[in-house]
């Protein structure tokens, strides 16, 4: 096992123990999507984006919520529509009082089944359907 597979392993194994009770996924329709971009003096841009995701099959609906904030560069986010069919992957809320029932999913990844697309790319993820070409020899 190299360094980097070693470094790898210690990184998933360490999150796994901090957040492996708190991860979870929504499959379901978008019902709504709002998404702010701020930018403070220029330099520092701010992007959340809040989706709501009705199950499939349930009655309840789930927000999601997605921050991302970056230097001199804006921070992109995947086009969603209303409608589309959609898994969320990311962390339950940990709430801050005890009184307080807000609960949201903090996303770490959407995908997008309707159009096939990921906001976070997974090399394992094949998400692209691989035509097979048959090549005929000629005699």
């Amino acid at each position: 096992m190299s360094f980097k597979e070693k470094m790898q392993k210690y990184y998933a194994d360490s999150f796994m123990k901090k957040n492996g009770d708190r991860l979870t996924q929504v499959q379901g329709n978008i019902i709504s999507v709002k998404v702010e971009q701020k930018a403070v003096l220029w330099i520092f841009h701010k992007l959340t984006a809040t989706v709501l995701v009705k199950p499939d099959r349930s009655r309840n609906i789930v927000r999601c919520i997605y921050k991302r904030n970056r230097w001199f560069k804006k921070p992109e986010f995947m086009t969603l529509n209303q409608g589309n069919l959609v898994i969320v992957q990311g962390l339950k809320s940990t709430s801050g009082k005890k009184g307080d029932k807000k609960e949201f999913i903090q996303i770490m990844n959407i995908r997008n089944l309707s159009t096939k697309k990921d906001l976070v790319h997974i090399d394992g993820n094949s998400g692209e359907v691989k035509t097979i070409k048959k090549v005929r020899r000629m005699k």
